[in-house]
């Protein structure tokens, strides 16, 4: 069941999301968050941009959300979307429906663009985002450094309005 974030989550999404801070260079965060980092900051984006979470029995296994691409009040159109999934739920087309509700939504509330913003060799991403429609429009060579390596990010962009 996809549903708005609530406070009870908060648990379920930091364990989710420091699984790859640890393990991965899904995200360039190289120290895992604590709790009440992640209930700070789960708390000042929901209240602004669409967050959703996927509970199966009682447990919290994915989330995604938009956020400000940009400061500047002329990009107030255009969003930044993320997707996380517990490591023993991806593949299964959760990760899709995640990013299909995040879409509409989005759609809904008048956003014209959508941004996300991936690890290059993230294939994983890539690959859904394409599949949704998303356009790779950037590629920046060695601008984050884990687990002491350079690593590559690319954006993808979808236009909601055309």
């Amino acid at each position: 069941m996809i549903r708005h974030v609530e406070p009870k989550d908060v648990k379920f999404i930091t364990n989710i999301y420091n699984e790859y801070v640890r393990n991965s260079v899904v995200t360039f965060e190289t120290e895992p968050v604590s709790e009440n980092t992640m209930r700070s900051r789960i708390s000042e984006i929901s209240s602004q941009f669409p967050y959703f979470v996927y509970e199966t029995d009682g447990e919290v296994i994915g989330y995604c959300y938009a956020h400000a691409w940009k400061e500047k009040a002329a990009y107030k159109y255009t969003a930044e979307v993320t997707v996380y999934l517990s490591p023993l739920f991806r593949g299964k087309g959760i990760g899709k429906e995640l990013m299909l509700r995040l879409i509409d939504d989005c759609r809904e509330n008048g956003y014209h663009a959508l941004i996300a913003c991936i690890t290059s060799e993230n294939k994983t991403s890539s690959s859904l985002y394409l599949k949704l429609g998303f356009k790779q429009v950037s590629y920046f060579k060695e601008v984050g450094m884990k687990f002491e390596r350079w690593l590559d990010v690319s954006d993808y962009e979808l236009l909601l309005t055309s």
